[in-house]
């Protein structure tokens, strides 16, 4: 089978955790654990999250007063995706010695019309006072929202269109490589006269990872969270964990945009697209049975 497996944010950083290196080293290693006996008998290619790293790369450029202005998005996005790749390579190459491992530099292309430059939503970076947002908002155009009870910059998430590195990507799968690309959802880029041009956004980490698994021939999306599977009546004493699911049904839940909404989408996305395969939501330690249903929540077309 050719797998998609797509890292939540969970798999470097849990709630509480300090930021440091040791700290994610750790998580990344107990998540090659987990996804290395998948490399025996399949292909597969590994996205990640890195919404917690690319926050605190933001704070320190911000801070620094040697620098005119903080560093672009694009850019922190690409240092992530950098920094995420060489630990996760680092341990595959430690647990499956046998293959060859390749991380490749990802940049995944929006629209310049998208409507989500218009309504920038997505929270990046620390909370802020009052009159900080004020502050940063004037020097850097920063939209700026509120977030429990801080400010926090908004950024733009725009949909994810195409990947450029796509056709490098296919051909190291098919070569026999294990290939950790699109991290963060790929650096966003606009395509120009002059070529892709770097853009002040951030994209969806599972939607990417669902565009990529579908234009691949992917069999299967794994889109590995914190929870066993989703639940229906979440967050009620009624809640009930959904074994089996069609895309239609899967929507029709309307799942919480700020966790469990994008997985599902990117999940019906798939497998509306990709008939005969699947998508399956689940924690990261039940990625055996997640592929032969024995876990989480599949996602399959009806017939």
């Amino acid at each position: 089978m050719r797998i998609v497996a797509a890292l939540g944010g969970n798999a470097l950083l849990r709630r509480g955790d300090p930021y440091d290196a040791e700290t994610q080293a750790a998580h990344v290693t107990e998540a090659v654990c987990a996804l290395a006996p998948l490399t025996d008998r399949h292909e597969l290619l590994i996205t990640h999250g890195n919404g917690p790293q690319i926050g605190l790369l933001a704070a320190e450029s911000t801070a620094d007063r040697e620098l005119p202005r903080p560093y672009p998005l694009d850019v922190l996005g690409a240092e992530t995706q950098g920094m995420i790749g060489y630990w996760l390579a680092r341990e595959l190459r430690r647990a499956v010695p046998n293959r060859e491992i390749a991380a490749v530099l990802t940049t995944t292309v929006v629209a310049a019309d998208d409507p989500a430059f218009a309504r920038p939503a997505k929270f990046v970076g620390r909370g802020y006072t009052a009159a900080e947002a004020e502050r940063v908002a004037a020097a850097y155009a920063w939209d700026m929202a509120m977030d429990g009870t801080a400010w926090r910059r908004v950024v733009a998430s725009p949909e994810p269109r195409g990947i450029v590195e796509l056709p490098t990507i296919g051909r190291l799968l098919d070569a026999g490589c294990v290939v950790i690309a699109a991290g963060g959802g790929g650096v966003p880029v606009l395509e120009g006269q002059g070529g892709p041009e770097g853009v002040e956004a951030v994209v969806d980490k599972d939607l990417t990872a669902a565009l990529i698994a579908e234009r691949l021939k992917a069999d299967a999306l794994l889109l590995l969270t914190d929870v066993p599977a989703v639940f229906r009546g979440y967050g009620t004493d009624r809640a009930r964990p959904l074994s089996h699911a069609t895309p239609g049904q899967l929507r029709g839940l309307r799942l919480p945009a700020g966790s469990m909404g994008p997985k599902a989408e990117a999940a019906a996305r798939f497998a509306a697209h990709r008939p005969g395969a699947y998508a399956a939501i689940g924690a990261m330690t039940d990625v055996a049975a997640l592929l032969t249903g024995g876990a989480g929540t599949r996602v399959e077309s009806p017939g």
